[in-house]
């Protein structure tokens, strides 16, 4: 889906950041992108070339880092004021920012919500597993002042979608974890299970397998008995669009990818966030139009790949249509004879497709007969004495029923 309807993921700080997160994947691409801010100049033509090319009738700008709120307040009442300027007649225009909230304040909050930002806040739940990778520059956990962040959005009526990060130090705790962003009022939460290579394996950050999938069932039995309709949590919305016959929106769960583009403060464009290598560089915006570099072949063949190179287990695989592979960056694991293996997740995602697909597929049939969401019937909760969804070999009211 390359060309003008590209997303294009723009970081007009490049890597630059004022936390030092212990898992974050991005500080390494300094010796690329040195940290810097993008040029007026640069800037206003990109504004410019993106509103010209996309078809409409709504524009999407999405902008990340790094931390993209050090371009500052000023930086991004002058984006607005560009996108204003170059505006087509009758094109609405959105703005999306990543941000992990510790420069938010009242004026920013006023801002975004009288320009309609929709903002996604990295939060990783309660503060020992939120500070255990997430730190200042100073080696301080940063998990009061996200919090505050959330609180300040919430008040001026931003929307925010939480992102979550599954990593070893807070995924055996799913049901504090939720519990956690449900007592916060959180309504869209995203989880992000983090896969760090490290060697032959994974660094000691990542969570196994198991322990993913342990947590999303978890999560996932809590969401559907009490939160449907009130919680929209994307792991979740991604399991059920294949019973309702709906392609994903998530990219890492589409059959290809490719269309979503990485604009760096130096106007270079790379094929996708996870990809920003010299072998995945498209060229340079100011050397060359935006519309050609989102209609690079070498991006169409990117995003084909995804598919072209799955291994036999997954082209067979009972839940394929959930996660067609995953995300091409987690799929490093080789197999016995060296050919190319499964995803680093894919453990996780047959335990959780299977376990929560019977569900779906009731809850698909519910939507389609046009039923209320509140009239559906959840399963059970596990009996007292058994054994707990999470996977923790607890007895239920012991673990996730206490």
């Amino acid at each position: 889906m390359a060309g003008p309807s590209c997303l294009v993921m723009a970081k007009p700080v490049g890597p630059r950041c004022n936390l030092a997160c212990g898992y974050c994947y991005y500080l390494d691409k300094r010796s690329l992108h040195p940290p810097s801010r993008m040029t007026d100049e640069l800037l206003e033509e990109y504004v410019r070339q993106r509103l010209a090319t996309d078809p409409g009738p709504v524009t999407h700008f999405e902008w990340h880092g790094g931390e993209p709120t050090l371009l500052g307040l000023e930086g991004f009442r002058r984006i607005v004021r560009l996108q204003k300027q170059y505006r087509p007649a009758g094109r609405t225009i959105t703005n999306g920012l990543q941000t992990n909230g510790t420069l938010l304040d009242e004026d920013w909050a006023r801002f975004l919500r009288a320009e309609g930002f929709s903002v996604g806040l990295s939060l990783d739940g309660p503060a020992p597993g939120h500070d255990a990778y997430r730190v200042d520059l100073q080696g301080q956990g940063s998990q009061a002042a996200a919090v505050r962040a959330w609180k300040l959005l919430k008040a001026h009526g931003v929307h925010c979608d939480v992102l979550c990060v599954l990593h070893a130090g807070n995924v055996a705790d799913p049901c504090g974890v939720y519990g956690y962003f449900r007592g916060l009022g959180v309504t869209h939460l995203q989880f992000l299970p983090l896969v760090a290579p490290e060697g032959t394996g994974v660094s000691a950050a990542t969570a196994t397998p198991e322990a993913l999938g342990a947590f999303l069932c978890a999560v996932f039995d809590t969401w559907i008995r009490h939160d449907l309709g009130r919680v929209v949590v994307q792991f979740f919305d991604e399991a059920l669009r294949p019973a309702l016959g709906l392609p994903h929106a998530l990219c890492i769960f589409r059959e290809t990818c490719g269309d979503v583009v990485v604009l760096e403060q130096d106007g270079s464009v790379y094929a996708c966030d996870h990809f920003v290598t010299p072998a995945h560089r498209l060229g340079r915006l100011g050397e060359q139009p935006l519309a050609e570099l989102t209609a690079h072949p070498a991006l169409a063949a990117f995003g084909a790949h995804k598919l072209d190179g799955l291994p036999a287990r997954c082209l067979a695989c009972d839940v394929r249509a959930f996660c067609h592979g995953g995300c091409p960056k987690d799929r490093f694991l080789r197999e016995a004879d060296g050919s190319p293996g499964v995803n680093y997740l894919c453990p996780a995602y047959r335990r959780f497709f299977r376990h929560c697909r019977p569900i779906m597929a009731r809850l698909a049939a519910h939507r389609k007969a046009g039923r209320a969401l509140s009239a559906f019937g959840a399963p059970a909760r596990p009996a007292a004495n058994g054994p707990c969804a999470c996977g923790s070999g607890r007895k239920f009211k012991r673990c996730c029923g206490a």
